[in-house]
């Protein structure tokens, strides 16, 4: 199942991925040093809510339209919310921004972005949205190669300290998709190891995650952190029923920020038996 593009887009998932996407932005942008994005499954960077793909789920109206709807105050939460309004005032009132779109709203004019997306239409339309952003570097091929190939950042005579690198597959192998991002997180470490590493997951049963997090909290980073929710009770493996972010070299008290967030979520998008969390797999040294 591919939980990516169009059909999903302003889903449930979306709305924690670019939450959690923002808050690692802002944490970045709070030193005056560029820094560098490298996302490795980019997707078109741009839908439209009303457009068909994404009315034969009408997934959306219980992700980002509840969320509009709900109003909440957390801060993580309004930040996320006045990037879509300015989305929507720049494309119309039923767009929805994807990860390259956030990122380019979010960074400076000093920061660089490298988007990586290997369907040749969904890379033509990510490319023609960024053809003016000199900051945007589009880039149609695999993402995971990309990770090789790209790090560790720079930009002519630029070196870049820090960053970030987003993974968003859309586990199409199923389970086996969590060795394959395992595998690319540890390259990716190996190369850039001051990066920070953002994998978005699936949560089907909970308890299918065990190995994968088990791995994940082996891995050589400074520290590994979870934030997951479940919009009902992972009791069904034959729907999505939450999804996480697994965060490698988190920012410093980055736990800390995001609780009220995730329990806003929570309490704003969850049916009954809704939950949230946020835990060390590997806790900073």
């Amino acid at each position: 199942m591919n939980y990516r593009h169009a059909f999903h887009a302003g889903n449930h998932a979306d709305v924690l991925k670019h939450v959690v996407l923002l808050a690692l932005c802002d944490a970045l942008t709070a030193k005056p040093a560029p820094c560098f994005v490298l996302d490795t499954h980019a997707g078109r960077g741009l839908y439209k809510l009303d457009g068909e793909s994404a009315q034969k789920t009408g997934e959306a109206q219980d992700g980002i339209a509840r969320l509009v709807a709900e109003g909440p105050r957390d801060p993580a939460l309004q930040r996320y919310l006045n990037a879509v309004r300015a989305c929507r005032q720049q494309h119309g009132a039923q767009s929805y921004p994807g990860s390259p779109w956030l990122l380019a709203h979010a960074l400076r004019e000093q920061d660089r972005i490298a988007a990586c997306e290997l369907l040749p239409e969904e890379a033509t339309v990510l490319s023609d949205t960024f053809a003016r952003d000199p900051r945007v570097a589009v880039h149609q091929r695999d993402g995971y190669a990309a990770i090789k190939a790209m790090l560790p950042p720079k930009h002519g005579a630029t070196r870049f300290a820090r960053g970030l690198v987003l993974i968003d597959p859309p586990y199409e192998a199923q389970l086996d998709e969590f060795d394959i991002a395992i595998k690319a997180l540890r390259e990716g470490l190996a190369r850039w190891p001051q990066g920070m590493f953002a994998l978005w997951y699936p949560i089907k049963q909970g308890r299918a995650l065990q190995a994968f997090q088990r791995k994940a909290a082996a891995i050589e980073a400074k520290s590994a952190l979870v934030l997951e929710l479940l919009v009902r009770p992972d009791d069904s493996p034959l729907r999505m029923n939450g999804s996480g972010m697994l965060i490698l070299n988190a920012p410093w008290q980055f736990d800390v920020a995001m609780r009220p967030a995730m329990a806003a979520l929570q309490a704003a998008l969850g049916e009954s038996g809704a939950a949230s969390r946020v835990a060390w797999l590997r806790p900073p040294a």
